[in-house]
C-alpha cells in the first residue's frame, strides 16, 4: 500500500490510497476528467466512497473536505469529501481507499468496471493525532 495523501509536514494524513485505487483513479481520470470522492454514510450509498466527476456531486455546509489526494499521473488533486455527521464519527480514524472486485453503487464511476471502491480504517496513533490536532 502506498500512503498518498496531502497530509501534514510531519507525515500524518487522514486518507491514503492503495496502489490499486490509484491505478483505477488514473483510468477514471482519463475517461471522465477531474474527479472527486464523497462519502456520506447514508442508507442508499452505504459507507462506500463514491467517485464522481469533479463538481458533479454538490457539496455544501454539511460536508467536510478531508484531503486533496495527490495521485501520480493525475494532473490535479482528487478532493475527498465526507458528510459532517459521518466525519464526527470517523474523525479519529485513518482511512485507506482500496478497490476490490464486485459491483458497487450504480452512481459511482467505477461501477461499470466490475470493481468498487471501499474504505479500510484504523484509529490514528497518538503521534498522528497530535500532528492532525496541532
Amino acid at each position: 500500500m502506498d500512503d498518498r495523501g496531502t497530509g501534514l509536514p510531519g507525515g500524518a494524513a487522514r486518507i491514503a490510497l492503495t496502489d490499486g485505487a490509484a491505478a483505477l483513479l488514473r483510468s477514471l481520470r482519463a475517461q471522465h476528467g477531474p474527479l472527486m470522492f464523497h462519502q456520506s454514510g447514508g442508507c442508499c450509498d452505504g459507507s462506500a466512497p463514491m467517485c464522481y466527476p469533479a463538481g458533479e456531486f454538490r457539496t455544501g455546509a454539511s460536508d467536510v473536505l478531508l484531503e486533496k489526494l495527490v495521485v501520480d499521473g493525475v494532473p490535479e488533486p482528487v478532493g475527498f469529501w465526507m458528510s459532517a455527521d459521518q466525519y464526527a464519527r470517523w474523525r479519529h480514524t485513518h482511512l485507506t481507499v482500496d478497490v476490490v472486485p464486485g459491483r458497487g453503487s450504480g452512481f459511482s464511476l467505477e461501477a461499470p468496471e466490475g470493481v468498487r471502491f471501499l474504505i479500510r480504517s484504523r484509529l490514528f496513533t497518538d503521534e498522528e493525532r497530535a500532528q492532525l490536532d496541532g
